[in-house]
């Protein structure tokens, strides 16, 4: 009897040390598991501060829309029915009359001293004289904005410039613009204007476009004028950018309607429709831009939906 009280007492002896040793361990990976889940908790915490701080509340553009152009849902809107000027935005409506027209795209334009500007006399470095395709004209003028370019396919147009800004507003008015006036084709008049959630209806439009698609959103592009080479590149910084999925965008400038930009680009996987207009800074659209999809990403407002 004596031995076996030892010998419990023995085996006592030593279970107590290893009980302590694990109760330690297990209040150890409580701490860690603790510890983790505070830190997660903050980085949630720190994602929402940072996408507060992005909230469309936040842009500098005066008048935005954000569609959903699958099911036409407003995401956002900030004086979405204001009439502003559209600068070259313009040129997205200038593309979609030329293509139905459904002219020959290989048949070659001359710009003239008429495609000059003689409202902003602005530069351009599209020579008079210079003879390209109707397609090399369209390219420049969706890509790097080409003032001459938009204006010769307008003047090329059957019945000149004047029929072919009325086919413009014929088309805007076919598309449902209601609040859109047109008065040439390149956007540099300021008569020339139209609100987000009209210019909203022409994006998906124009999204419809192979063409259309591809020019705008070409990253470059060289021509050649006499014996040289003139090399354009894109107007809008976002095309660059591999965080970027655009499938169409315009942008536009002029002093009396600031910088303006529109897409039709992938967030999330969804097809999403960003207008904004009157945008103050020259990368005050671009911010906005990247304000509006950080929120899109962490809010996810399709789920509301």
């Amino acid at each position: 009897m004596k031995t076996f009280v030892l010998a419990f007492l023995f085996l006592t002896s030593l279970l107590g040390p290893l009980s302590c040793a694990q109760a330690k361990g297990e209040g150890a990976a409580a701490t860690a598991k603790a510890k983790a889940a505070k830190k997660a908790r903050l980085s949630k915490a720190e994602q929402r501060d940072r996408a507060l701080a992005a909230h469309p509340a936040a842009l500098r553009s005066s008048a935005v829309l954000i569609l959903d152009p699958k099911t036409s849902k407003v995401l956002y809107q900030k004086n979405a029915d204001a009439v502003m000027p559209i600068a070259s935005l313009t040129k997205l409506m200038t593309a979609l009359v030329v293509l139905e027209a459904r002219q020959d795209m290989k048949e070659m334009l001359t710009v003239s001293s008429a495609d000059i500007d003689r409202l902003k006399y602005s530069s351009s470095r599209l020579q008079v004289g210079t003879r390209l395709s109707r397609s090399t004209m369209l390219h420049l003028a969706l890509m790097s904005s080409e003032n001459r370019a938009a204006s010769a396919l307008g003047r090329h147009y059957p019945g000149g410039t004047q029929a072919f800004v009325a086919k413009m507003n014929a088309k805007a008015k076919a598309l449902g613009m209601r609040n859109t006036r047109y008065v040439e084709p390149t956007g540099l008049s300021s008569a020339n204007v139209s609100t987000p959630e009209d210019l909203a209806k022409l994006v998906v439009a124009a999204e419809k476009k192979p063409l259309i698609r591809r020019y705008s959103t070409d990253r470059r592009f060289t021509i050649r004028q006499g014996r040289q080479q003139t090399v354009y590149r894109n107007s809008n910084r976002l095309t660059a950018s591999p965080s970027w999925k655009i499938r169409l965008q315009k942008t536009g400038y002029i002093s009396e309607a600031g910088r303006c930009m529109v897409l039709h680009a992938a967030v999330k996987g969804r097809a999403t429709v960003m207008i904004f207009l009157d945008s103050q800074g020259t990368l005050s659209r671009v911010a906005d831009a990247n304000r509006v999809r950080a929120w899109l990403t962490t809010f996810n407002p399709w789920r509301r939906q």
